[in-house]
């Protein structure tokens, strides 16, 4: 029988700009009894990597263009913030506020490609009052970092993923998704395998590193401060992979 185990890691504590992630990380693995084994993979939600690496924003900073403010007031935001997002932006795809809300919504495509809501833009898990967190600069070149530090930490091939959470167009809810990848497969390419009836597969390909970051959200909660999870079992080959990997080119988007 095939057994897969997801174990969230207790005790990180509150990540500040500089800190070295990667012996926190470490250290808080160690703590639990845990070492790692090759096979192993890692997930970690995006806002320590960030935090580590100084993508924090103080609104008293901020000065708001005069599109910033135009949005802001059409859907009652903070000016400061709709900056930040349009930034963080290439370019705003929709933007919306329903009679219900409070604060209306602008979805974005970010710098590095993924669509989402307010560009990946984040008040919450801010220690600080008044401060934004953005993505990583490079996530993949962060989880990357990571992976290696850690590989040759406990001598094991391990991969890791960096997730953001994102909503969905036609479902309710939001879901854990990889925005930054090192040694992870992106999709698993099922073309040309056979399913359980003998069926030859033209189209399959799970998105494997979204599977692993869904199902990371399975076992961490935001108030939990358990952004990392430790995932033993998986059947996978590493290969070279970017989150990049996972995003629809443009002549293939439908909705574009």
């Amino acid at each position: 029988m095939h057994t897969l185990s997801l174990h969230a890691i207790p005790n990180i504590p509150e990540i500040n700009p500089g800190d070295d992630l990667a012996a926190i990380l470490g250290d808080a693995i160690e703590a639990t009894g845990l070492s790692l084994q090759d096979g192993d993979v890692l997930t970690s939600a995006h806002k320590i990597f960030s935090k580590a690496e100084g993508r924090i924003v103080r609104l008293s900073d901020v000065t708001p263009s005069q599109d910033a403010k135009t949005y802001a007031e059409e859907l009652n935001k903070d000016p400061r913030k709709v900056e930040i997002i349009l930034q963080e932006s290439t370019r705003v795809v929709r933007h919306f506020k329903r009679p219900t809300q409070n604060e209306g919504t602008m979805i974005c495509e970010h710098r590095l490609g993924f669509i989402s809501a307010n560009a990946a833009v984040d008040e919450s898990n801010s220690s600080t009052d008044e401060t934004l967190i953005l993505l990583p600069e490079d996530p993949d070149a962060s989880a990357t970092r990571m992976q290696e530090a850690l590989s040759k930490r406990f001598n094991a091939e391990i991969g890791f993923a960096i997730t953001d959470t994102f909503g969905r167009p036609w479902r309710l809810g939001q879901v854990n998704v990889a925005v930054g990848l090192a040694g992870v497969p992106a999709t698993i390419k099922e073309q040309g395998n056979s399913d359980a009836h003998g069926r030859l597969l033209s189209v399959t390909e799970p998105a494997f590193a979204d599977e692993l970051a869904a199902a990371s959200g399975l076992v961490i909660s935001k108030a939990g401060q358990t952004p990392v999870v430790l995932f033993r079992g998986l059947n996978w080959t590493q290969e070279a992979s970017s989150a990049q990997d996972l995003i629809r080119s443009k002549k293939e988007d439908m909705f574009r």
